[in-house]
């Protein structure tokens, strides 16, 4: 029998990096709206509009890293890659606590950046290397683990981020942000070596033509570019709805600090259910009709969530969430919003496990970066445009009912191109390319 993936020396210290990366990314980018939203001497549109940009700017760099990020975790050993990454990470830790003792916007911003540069480096890595030391059949389950790890640190650091932001002071800020920097370097430390994936690579000095080359190879294959589009949707609909909420809790459900951190928690342990569950229904498969299901589910929930919003007054008051629980408006935002973060790890784990799969082994992190670039390419236009569309005056109810709709269509679309030839248990070789 095998063992536990989270007691696995080949997978619990992956998994354990992956969650102080991902809570010391959130605590920061959490500082850093709660800063912008109830600290800044801006006005509310000007607030969301800084808000909506602090997603782009971290998630800016994957669009031009990851196939670097791709190439350099193929041609070298995985486990020395993410080493060297996550030591650079302290460094990049004490520029977040700089900013944030001088309360500077722009540092944080650069600090955000520096994180996003090199989580950039580090996704085609964390999980091109899975199928290097696990079972095809244990994909599924190991994805949804690293996603729930994810989700689970974008909890805590939500909330510690908010607690930070409501006084706990620059030496608490600087022991976190610091602290879990040098605990994501130990986990990367115990990493098993992976092995060099393709020896003879020579990683491309021209970043541009490199992920040109990795974009083409993933076209190539109809089935990887169908789960790279796929994906990017799910990534597209989750930075535009993080960036929305606090905005929407703070102007229409009228909540405070407490609330939006409570909102932002309530996200992230429903997307951890939502992949958890996924996990349950694969049963060591993938199963793309989850996927189909899971975007039906957005849809719905996004657009309760906007008409139920549409029309309410601004409210003048700040409640706590005890009280905004309480409230209609409040009780069925927090079901839409639960309800959608369910679907989207329904959405999410089997599409990315296809990907895993239909992956040569000898390319994995390279599909994955290829993936990553056009998941930053959708996340990044996304939230320009939705800046811009704030600018212009377009309500935040008016964007959710557009994000339900457009998922509507994507939904039509995955009913009408999945492939077929799924739903088996993933083991031997990876399918022929289509």
């Amino acid at each position: 029998m095998s063992r536990p993936l989270l007691l696995s020396r080949r997978f619990a210290p992956l998994f354990w990096c992956q969650f102080f990366a991902a809570f010391n990314d959130n605590f920061l980018k959490t500082s850093l709206v709660f800063l912008i939203l109830f600290g800044a001497d801006v006005t509310q549109g000007e607030a969301a509009v800084l808000i909506t940009l602090a997603s782009a700017v971290f998630i800016a760099p994957y669009f031009f890293l990851s196939g670097l990020g791709g190439e350099l975790a193929d041609r070298y050993d995985k486990a020395r890659v993410a080493q060297w990454l996550k030591f650079v990470e302290i460094l990049v830790a004490f520029v977040a606590v700089a900013g944030y003792a001088r309360q500077s916007i722009l540092l944080l911003f650069i600090a955000l950046f520096g994180f996003g540069l090199i989580a950039a480096l580090f996704g085609p890595l964390k999980y091109g290397i899975l199928p290097d030391h696990l079972e095809r059949e244990r994909l599924p389950a190991a994805n949804a683990l690293i996603e729930g790890a994810t989700f689970i640190a974008i909890l805590t650091g939500t909330i510690v981020g908010g607690l930070a932001a409501q006084g706990g002071g620059t030496r608490v800020f600087g022991i976190l942000v610091i602290g879990f920097a040098v605990a994501c370097w130990l986990s990367a430390l115990r990493i098993p070596p992976s092995g060099e994936g393709a020896p003879h690579l020579k990683v491309n000095n021209n970043i541009a033509a490199s992920t040109v080359a990795m974009i083409r190879h993933l076209r190539a294959d109809s089935r990887l570019w169908w789960g790279a589009m796929v994906t990017s949707w799910f990534w597209l609909v989750g930075i535009v709805v993080m960036s929305l909420l606090p905005p929407l809790i703070k102007s229409i459900i009228g909540g405070n600090e407490d609330t939006v951190t409570a909102f932002l928690a309530l996200f992230s342990i429903a997307i951890g259910i939502g992949s958890g569950l996924a996990a349950l229904i694969a049963r060591g498969r993938i199963v793309l009709r989850t996927t189909l299901a899971g975007a039906l589910l957005i849809g719905v929930f996004a657009i309760d969530l906007g008409a139920t919003t549409l029309g309410a007054p601004p409210m003048a008051t700040s409640m706590p969430p005890e009280l905004v629980f309480t409230t209609p408006l409040g009780l069925r935002a927090a079901i839409d919003l639960a309800g959608l973060a369910v679907a989207g790890g329904l959405f999410i784990v089997p599409a990315f496990a296809a990907v895993q799969a239909w992956s040569d082994a000898d390319y994995r992190a390279r599909t994955v970066a290829a993936v990553n670039v056009l998941n930053a390419a959708f996340m990044t236009v996304a939230t320009v445009l939705v800046a811009l569309l704030q600018k212009f005056g377009v309500t935040l109810p008016v964007l959710f009912l557009g994000i339900g709709v457009a998922t509507f269509l994507v939904a039509a679309a995955i009913w009408r191109t999945m492939p077929k030839d799924v739903g088996v248990v993933v083991t031997g070789s990876p399918p022929a390319r289509g």
